[in-house]
């Protein structure tokens, strides 16, 4: 049990990253949608490339989209809207009629018997009036168009025109009227119905959403069916009309009858398999081809963190409406993972997370041929992050590329463009702009999981920052010799392909545990009192040593990254401090050479190396009286030669060939900055 333990502790890494896979498999599977895959894959359009098909069971003919929408739209357009008979408002008008008659026509103006034949007249009028009813005038209905009226439990069609409107009511009167020749009495007349007369028949929006929703819902998806044993298609016939719409049907048949409680488990331990194999080929590629990622469980939980935040945003648009698969800004991933590894790294997890999702999409070949591509031109184009110029103009190319290529897609599928959706071609807009989201989301990632793009590496190599302000105004000296290094250092790793932003960065904090004790270091010695001079070599080594430590606590206390941390714990590697080490063994040759050498470690990648190199090449050259080229070219070679026998490149990753470019850039740099001019024969 204990050797168990033992190695559970020693390899506690890999235990991690195994319960990482594990889990990340498990929760990929569950956001599968609950469906088989069918077994043939076909795009309208294209020949069908297996053997002839037949019906394995009897099954219904679904309807397309196009179809279902013109059904939809039929009974839409057919539908007719309702409307309300108010019998409470007609009786209110008869009372109003009544009541009022006698004060527009008085008995001191006209006689009983003509006032009885005014009233009978009048009533007959209105009863004319509200016989269909009376309506609020609306511009939407035309007189012949037929609109249901309810009155209580009755319903009716009539047509529009037959519903006296408000704004007609003048017309009508006269015309009443003219036809019994009552004219002159028409003034008094139009007053009291204008007085009186009120709509009585409104538009019911609630009636009328209810019927037509009830009229949709009869709506079948289905229509008509196949019979077990029936040809579907033929090897060698292209995929359209009916026959694409029978493939269709199968396919949805298949995988409802496929995903069953007799299938369920095998079904999902294919999806496993393959969902594991893929991720698996994730952490073989990162254990072989990239190691200090594989290494660094942070890291890999990182790659893996953004595959499955990817898989769910598609999953969940497809369940949703898979139309719109194509808004999930794929290309994110890619982008994010360029910026804080390298471009190989970001496209291969970039294809296996599309492979991933083409079990799921519709027209799954498509859309991983579009998505490879476009991820292709992610790593091709996007390049210098920190500019923010440059995240527009490959988000823009990335959109281009999108519209191209599902362009001649749909032109391959109908053969001409006649009846194109335009819309599509505002999803993949959408996609670039939700493309742009990858700047804040990498400041995000940085907090979270503690890394560090060029974005951040720019903020640091800002020489305001306040710790390099801090080291120009209490050492100015070593300020001077960082901004120095910090240029042939970025030179260097220019010439041979290295990551100079963050060389540049690495050079410019590397010293400043120099803050601490600056007058120790020549080179913020303005006098010529060496404090030194008043300490025993020991002592001067010690101080010399500390500032590495110095420098690391205070970097970690104002929050600078572990990668810049790491070029000032192996700026010096284990080298020694070899003036003080050297006067100390003059006086005594038994003293311990563990008291005037740095602590470590040695520089484990080529940036590292780089700075190492610059560092002490720069130093050094402060030392030279009236430097010729020829001074320059053999000490920069001793200097390095010199760390190559000390072993200090051994785990720094950088080939003889590599360090050959970088003294040739240290050696023409320094002859630059002593201005020199290239020594001719006499």
């Amino acid at each position: 049990m204990k050797k168990f333990l033992d190695n559970l502790y020693k390899n506690q890494s890999l235990v991690y990253k195994g319960f990482l896979f594990i889990l990340t498999t498990a929760l990929v599977v569950y956001l599968f949608p609950k469906g088989g895959k069918f077994k043939y894959d076909f795009h309208k359009g294209k020949l069908w490339q297996y053997e002839t098909l037949y019906a394995p069971f009897d099954f219904a003919i679904h309807k397309t989209d196009e179809e279902i929408k013109q059904n939809k739209d039929e009974i839409e357009s057919n539908h007719l809207d309702y409307f309300k008979f108010d019998v409470g408002i007609r009786d209110l008008v008869y009372e109003g009629y009544k009541e009022r008659f006698n004060s527009y026509f008085t008995a001191e103006d006209y006689s009983e018997s003509d006032r009885k034949y005014l009233r009978s007249n009048g009533q007959e009028l209105l009863n004319r009036i509200y016989e269909k009813g009376v309506v609020q005038n609306t511009e939407q209905y035309k007189g012949d168009v037929l609109v249901n009226v309810v009155r209580g439990n009755q319903e009716q069609t009539i047509l529009y025109g037959s519903l006296v409107k408000i704004n007609q009511l003048d017309r009508v009167i006269t015309g009443f009227l003219t036809e019994r020749k009552l004219q002159a009495h028409g003034e008094r007349l139009k007053s009291l119905y204008f007085d009186i007369i009120q709509p009585n028949v409104f538009f019911d929006e609630a009636l009328t959403k209810m019927t037509l929703e009830r009229e949709l819902a009869k709506v079948t998806t289905t229509r008509g069916g196949v019979d077990k044993g029936k040809r579907i298609i033929a090897k060698g016939e292209v995929v359209e009309g009916e026959k694409y719409t029978m493939l269709y049907s199968l396919q949805r048949e298949y995988q409802s009858k496929l995903w069953n409680e007799n299938n369920y488990n095998w079904i999902l331990l294919g999806y496993i398999i393959l969902v594991g194999l893929t991720l698996l080929m994730l952490l073989l590629f990162l254990k072989k081809y990239r190691p200090d990622v594989f290494i660094n469980n942070n890291k890999v939980t990182f790659i893996f963190f953004n595959v499955l935040v990817m898989i769910f945003l598609t999953t969940t648009v497809v369940k949703f409406n898979s139309h719109y698969v194509y808004v999930v800004p794929m290309c994110i991933m890619p982008l994010i993972l360029k910026a804080f590894f390298d471009p190989r790294l970001g496209l291969f997890t970039h294809v296996l997370t599309v492979l991933i999702l083409g079990f799921i999409v519709p027209n799954s070949f498509e859309y991983v041929f579009l998505q490879t591509i476009a991820g292709i031109v992610t790593i091709q184009t996007i390049s210098e992050l920190h500019k923010r110029a440059n995240l527009f103009i490959s988000v823009g190319q990335i959109t281009l590329v999108y519209i191209i290529a599902y362009f001649a897609f749909y032109v391959i599928h109908e053969g001409n463009f006649n009846n194109m959706d335009w819309v599509n071609f505002g999803l993949f807009i959408l996609n670039g702009l939700a493309t742009l989201a990858a700047f804040p989301l990498i400041y995000i990632y940085e907090k979270l999981f503690s890394l560090v793009s060029d974005v951040s590496l720019l903020e640091l190599s800002d020489t305001n920052a306040k710790l390099l302000k801090e080291l120009s105004d209490k050492a100015p000296g070593t300020f001077h010799h960082s901004l120095q290094v910090a240029n042939l250092a970025e030179a260097a790793a220019n010439e041979i392909g290295a990551n100079s932003m963050l060389v540049r960065v690495g050079a410019l904090y590397h010293d400043i545990g120099k803050m601490n004790n600056p007058a120790y270091f020549t080179e913020n010695q303005t006098t010529s009192v060496n404090p030194h001079n008043e300490l025993s070599a020991e002592e001067s080594a010690r101080i010399i040593i500390a500032h590495v430590i110095e420098g690391i606590e205070m970097a970690k206390k104002n929050n600078i990254p572990d990668r810049v941390i790491d070029f000032i714990r192996t700026h010096h590697g284990t080298s020694l401090v070899y003036y003080f080490y050297r006067e100390a063994s003059n006086l005594d040759e038994n003293i311990d050479k563990a008291d005037y050498q740095y602590p470590g470690p040695i520089p484990f990648s080529k940036e590292t190396a780089i700075l190492m190199m610059a560092d002490s090449v720069e130093a050094a050259s402060k030392s030279l009286k009236n430097p010729t080229s020829t001074m320059i070219n053999s000490f920069v070679e001793k200097i390095v030669s010199k760390q190559i026998d000390e072993g200090q490149f051994l785990n720094a990753n950088i080939t003889f060939k590599e360090i050959e470019q970088i003294k040739k850039v240290l050696k023409r740099k320094l002859t630059n900055i002593y201005h020199l001019r290239i020594e001719y024969p006499e």
